[in-house]
């Protein structure tokens, strides 16, 4: 019988060179096995408000539905799906509807949302689900992978026609997001499950971490430490030596025997 695997994880998030403060908010509920990076958006520094209150609904969601499995959810359950992975879609689910019915109530918050990347962690393997264009990607054996798609106009548009890189690079609409947390009063919460190995590093992070840094600059800067916290340090320089356009926050997680 295999031997069930530790799970080590660091994250760290900064401002970056360009904004006066931090919209993005992440958390280590290591007890839930759950791991989050929100990136906030909205002016009057609703952006803030958004990602925190998803932060902080998924994780006191958590605590109740750990404390009470039986206690009724806000949702029903889809019957395709098993019940963890129901319970991270519900949370989010939820994390949505809060931050939508606040910006209904407060005027100068209209309009606020924030994207959301989680990583569950389960008996049997991982469910990783997100809104908008916050990433989750996996490093094992040397390689990068992208395990989330964007939910971004510029995505949008590479798939609908085949853009040059040229064309991308200077694409207009860079970070018009089509679909994130707060904008309606419900929201679509893609998910998968993946199986980790010993050895496997998780990433997760805010676009101002892998718009300004390359799929390979993140996989390099990831393998020269064997440190997760030095890692994560590491990757936020790398953005703000790019230039920092944008609030960097990124989570590490790695699978240890």
């Amino acid at each position: 019988m295999s031997r069930p695997l530790r799970i080590e994880v660091a994250g760290q998030t900064d401002v970056g060179r360009k904004r006066s403060h931090n919209e993005d908010n992440f958390a280590i509920l290591a007890e839930y096995g759950l791991y989050v990076v929100a990136d906030g958006m909205g002016g009057h520094s609703s952006g803030e408000i958004a990602s925190k209150m998803a932060v902080d609904t998924l994780e006191q969601f958590f605590a109740d539905t750990s404390e009470d499995p039986e206690r009724t959810w806000p949702y029903k359950m889809d019957r395709a799906k098993g019940y963890e992975e129901n319970r991270l879609i519900t949370g989010i689910k939820l994390c949505n509807l809060r931050i939508y019915e606040q910006a209904q109530r407060n005027a100068k918050q209209r309009g606020m949302g924030t994207t959301l990347a989680a990583l569950f962690a389960v008996e049997d393997g991982i469910y990783i689900a997100h809104v908008g264009d916050s990433r989750v990607y996996r490093i094992r054996d040397g390689r990068i992978e992208l395990l989330t798609e964007d939910h971004s106009l510029l995505n949008d548009y590479k798939r609908m026609k085949r853009l040059t890189e040229e064309e991308i690079a200077n694409f207009p609409h860079k970070n018009v997001i089509v679909r994130a947390l707060g904008m309606k009063d419900t929201v679509k919460v893609d998910t998968r499950f993946e199986s980790p190995r010993v050895g496997d590093i998780l990433l997760l992070c805010s676009d101002g971490l892998c718009g300004p840094v390359n799929d390979q600059r993140l996989l390099d800067t990831v393998m020269k430490h064997g440190d997760l916290t030095a890692a994560t340090q590491r990757l936020i320089e790398t953005a703000n030596e790019s230039g920092g356009p944008d609030n960097i926050t990124c989570v590490l997680a790695r699978w240890v025997e």
